[in-house]
């Protein structure tokens, strides 16, 4: 499925708002996708780049993403998690869509690159998937902050895993592919096992199909919407500030520049972005996080289900609920979730009866379950997130904590149970109040 195909699902069901009036790149298309978060919106007039439509928050709501994975919204971290340990294959395909108009020579500035923030470092690409391959490890997709530098040039920002890894062994060419799927987009966004391609994970997801770029042989998915291709120089420049997922501003650093030779594209192509600090961004980095959380502390317990929280930016909070056989259960969840996901900063364990969505039930199962000289796990000095503005931001040493917020096996349960009228769950209040 295209992600034109899912556009079109989305829109007979009423999901997608429409923009139709002209909307500038500068701060104008971000304010109204931050305004409509998580509602996805495609702009149908960009002033500065008339040749394209513009696409925002398709991910930003969990439920769109459990439908366009086919499963519901209970099921989609074993459906990722599924996916990451069984990987499949896509159809690999020739005269794809994505090569339907070829522009040998490109201006990226005609290109809806966004100004989001006042303090923004330039125009940015935030939903490029940057796809290199390796001649050993196969193929790898992730996601990079572009900032547009002039007509040929962005600044990249790398983090040292798996894309900056084939890089040292000498991967300078890649494909930037836009406007894609969700299921490619949630692969593009896993960490995984050097050498399980993301390509590979998506396929697993959803039927993707590949095509050859034009002057690689790296594979790109057949109906994204635009393809830059280019290489990785060895040129630095200036990047950032940018905003991150925190909601706070990355600080300015050499990053790497890539150069690019050609663009090719659908007809009528769908640009897309991803607000920083949204909630599409936050179930992008967060998501896969969730599901490796989920496959490590399940290890070690029965696990009911995982969220990075949106109030701990969904990278630096967690809260797991599960099914206690033991008393030792929670703190052995702690230790799995703090390998699983490194950037973690606080845990919270809690019962299956607690909503994890809610952050009131939350609340409460740490105002009535916890009893801190026996339930805090102290972690001091730990490497932690570059994202946590309290942290040390030269050595990123933190001090992290679990909570084990559940129910004591020995104690009387009933005191620790919420009360409930008989029938509240049935009573319908317009029958009482007109």
């Amino acid at each position: 499925m295209s992600l034109r195909d899912f556009l079109e699902v989305l829109d007979n069901e009423g999901l997608l708002v429409h923009v139709r009036r002209p909307v500038s790149t500068r701060y104008e298309a971000a304010a109204i996708m931050k305004k409509l978060d998580p509602k996805p919106v495609l702009f149908h007039e960009v002033r500065e780049a008339p040749d394209f439509k513009l696409l925002g928050n398709l991910c930003a709501d969990r439920r769109i993403l459990a439908r366009a994975l086919g499963v519901s919204e209970q099921n989609l971290l074993k459906r990722i998690v599924e996916a990451m340990k069984h990987p499949g294959k896509g159809e690999i395909v020739e005269d794809p869509p994505c090569q339907e108009v070829m522009i040998d020579d490109p201006d990226l500035r005609r290109l809806p690159f966004l100004v989001f923030g006042e303090r923004d470092g330039g125009p940015y690409m935030t939903a490029g998937i940057v796809i290199a391959r390796d001649p050993e490890l196969g193929h790898n997709a992730s996601y990079h902050r572009l900032m547009l530098l002039d007509e040929r040039r962005v600044a990249v920002r790398i983090l040292p895993r798996h894309l900056d890894e084939f890089i040292r062994r000498g991967v300078k060419r890649v494909a930037i592919a836009v406007g894609n799927h969700p299921a490619f987009m949630l692969s593009a966004a896993v960490t995984w096992r050097l050498g399980v391609s993301e390509l590979d994970i998506a396929a697993a997801l959803a039927p993707i199909r590949y095509a050859k770029a034009v002057t690689s042989d790296i594979l790109v998915p057949a109906d994204c919407e635009l393809v830059l291709e280019g290489r990785i120089t060895d040129e630095r420049a200036d990047e950032g500030p940018f905003i991150d997922i925190t909601g706070t501003y990355d600080i300015v650093r050499k990053e790497r520049v890539i150069e690019i030779d050609c663009i090719t594209m659908r007809r009528s192509p769908i640009f897309q972005q991803i607000l920083p600090a949204g909630s599409e961004h936050r179930n992008l980095m967060g998501m896969p996080r969730e599901a490796a959380i989920y496959a490590e502390a399940s290890k070690v317990c029965d696990v009911v289900d995982v969220r990075l929280t949106p109030g701990g930016c969904n990278w630096l909070h967690c809260a797991i609920s599960i099914r206690k056989r033991s008393d030792d259960d929670p703190k052995r969840v702690i230790e799995a979730a703090l390998r699983a996901h490194q950037s973690l900063k606080h845990v919270i364990v809690v019962d299956d009866d607690i909503d994890l969505s809610n952050p009131y039930d939350l609340e409460w199962a740490i105002a009535t379950r916890v009893q801190l000289d026996r339930d805090l796990v102290l972690r001091p000095n730990e490497l932690g997130s570059s994202l946590d503005p309290s942290a040390d931001q030269v050595t990123r040493r933190t001090c992290k904590a679990g909570l084990d917020a559940t129910i004591p096996l020995t104690a009387d349960r009933s005191k620790f149970i919420r009360a409930k009228i008989p029938g509240e769950d049935e009573v319908r209040i317009e029958d009482y109040v007109k």
